[in-house]
């Protein structure tokens, strides 16, 4: 039996009502579940690694549905993983119960370039060869490690632009891993689908990625704790400095990014799983007008991830909160109703 929904529709703004039949928007719909709430699609994590808490574990089938689910209670109904040791290559075909996975494969990784035995090694030889095998085996995404601490060298940018485009060509797409002022560059040139993390970004670049319609993942609330650490007096000099430059620069580079007309999408990368809500408001801080960041967090990464937001025919995956999101961001963290793939998962009575 259906049911209904009725309040302001993101990010239309307009209310009606939206009634659910199966696992699927549209129908005749049934009992009226809530009235006058703000109805989101579901919100999107497009940086996370559930199954493990730290580099070098093994996937734990246990964590991953824990992580998963903490996911889903926060209202995080879609995620992307670039960079997983999960071992199942069909995660995406979807756990009704657990968030939909768009997965990334396993990271990519050049000697020294990423913790070691973490991910799968790879040479110069062989990395067009394994962007092209781990995105058939993950559905279309790749992840690879361009560049890692400072003084370390970037991935070559021939290279790099070869096995992306090795990826295009399979319509596939490359997240790299990118932090350093080389390694971004050559991620930005090399036509990478989007960049992870951004620090020291020569803003220079910004109409680049606008051209090459490349996305940035900044994850704030994975640098956050260290940031902290840092100025507590934490870490090697060279490393602090060269962290806290790049911390300070993000917040300029995100809003540039932003009002050049780069999509800035909401991704976490730490633990625990579903603080989605935190890395909104620090996109807000960095300069993105609030509905920007919420959409960052739902509609406008659903629609890059190739999902559609609240239209008849759409998977049934929304989210209700009692006041505006877009006034009120922190209401992120207090969802009033989920719904996934047309199951009521939580509401608060």
């Amino acid at each position: 039996m259906g049911f209904e929904l009725a309040g302001v529709v993101l990010p239309d703004g307009e209310e009606r009502v939206i009634r659910v039949s199966g696992d699927r928007i549209g129908g005749p719909g049934g009992e009226c579940l809530v009235e006058g709430a703000w109805l989101l699609p579901g919100l999107v994590d497009v940086h996370t690694h559930p199954g493990t808490n730290q580099p070098g574990e093994d996937f734990d089938e246990d964590l991953h549905r824990s992580h998963m689910t903490d996911h889903r209670d926060a209202g995080v109904l879609l995620v992307r993983t670039p960079g997983s040791v999960d071992p199942d290559p069909t995660r995406e075909r979807h756990d009704p119960t657990l968030p939909r996975v768009r997965r990334g494969g396993r990271w990519l990784a050049m000697p020294g370039l990423f913790f070691p035995d973490f991910g799968r090694p790879v040479t110069e030889a062989d990395l067009v060869d394994a962007a092209v095998e781990e995105a058939e085996a993950s559905g279309g995404w790749c992840k690879i490690i361009g560049d890692w601490r400072p003084g370390d060298p970037a991935v070559p940018l021939d290279l790099l632009t070869e096995a992306i485009a090795a990826v295009h060509a399979i319509d596939g797409r490359v997240a790299v891993h990118a932090q350093t002022a080389e390694g971004s560059r050559n991620a930005v040139l090399a036509r990478a689908d989007s960049i992870e993390h951004g620090m020291h970004l020569d803003n220079d670049l910004i109409p680049t990625m606008v051209e090459h319609g490349t996305a940035l993942v900044p994850t704030f609330t994975a640098f956050a704790p260290t940031i902290e650490r840092i100025r507590a007096g934490e870490g090697a000099p060279e490393i602090r400095e060269w962290l806290l430059t790049g911390w300070e620069g993000l917040f300029t580079t995100v809003r540039t990014a932003h009002e050049a007309g780069v999509t800035v999408l909401a991704g976490t990368d730490s633990k625990p799983c579903g603080d989605i809500a935190g890395e909104v408001l620090w996109l807000i801080r960095a300069g993105l007008p609030p509905e920007a960041a919420v959409a960052a967090a739902s509609w406008t990464a659903r629609h890059w991830l190739g999902l559609p937001g609240l239209e008849e025919g759409a998977p049934a995956d929304i989210v209700a909160y009692d006041a505006d999101p877009r006034v009120d961001p922190s209401v992120l963290r207090r969802p009033s109703l989920i719904v996934l793939g047309g199951q009521v998962i939580g509401r608060q009575r």
